[in-house]
């Protein structure tokens, strides 16, 4: 993943709110889905639905556990702090706090990564993370 535009310092990255961080991360865990379902050949309808069963609060928080072994000391700090991030919303009905607060970690770190300008390891993570998935 090539970023759009020069990467943001460590210093401006840090001065983003970690919600802002998780909002970008959601993007960037819905583009890497969405270029591998295009990436399979399948239909749109398919394309969709898979995406959907994949950029969900579940899926995420469960793509984190996956790839929190591998986090360094720095990325496992983000996720501690993603996870204490108070949205200002509820989460979305039927999901637990807990799943959501992961699922805001996991997408923090994603955002993080990606405008620092850290895309291979952005990719090695989200590799791990849905190598199940996709």
């Amino acid at each position: 993943m090539d970023p759009f535009y020069p990467p943001l310092s460590p210093t401006d990255v840090n001065q983003l709110g970690l919600l802002e961080l998780a909002y970008f991360g959601d993007t960037v865990c819905d583009l890497y889905v969405r270029e591998s379902l295009v990436r399979r050949g399948i239909s749109v309808r398919e394309m969709h639905s898979h995406a959907v069963a994949r950029v969900n609060a579940k899926a995420q928080a469960d793509a984190l556990e996956r790839v929190r072994p591998l986090l360094t000391e720095e990325e496992a700090a983000l996720v501690r702090r993603g996870q204490n991030a108070k949205a200002h919303h509820d989460a979305p009905h039927g999901i637990d706090r807990r799943v959501y607060s992961q699922a805001t970690a996991f997408e923090a770190l994603l955002g993080s990564l990606y405008l620092s300008g850290r895309t291979e390891r952005l990719g090695e993570l989200l590799r791990t993370a849905m190598e199940e998935l996709i």
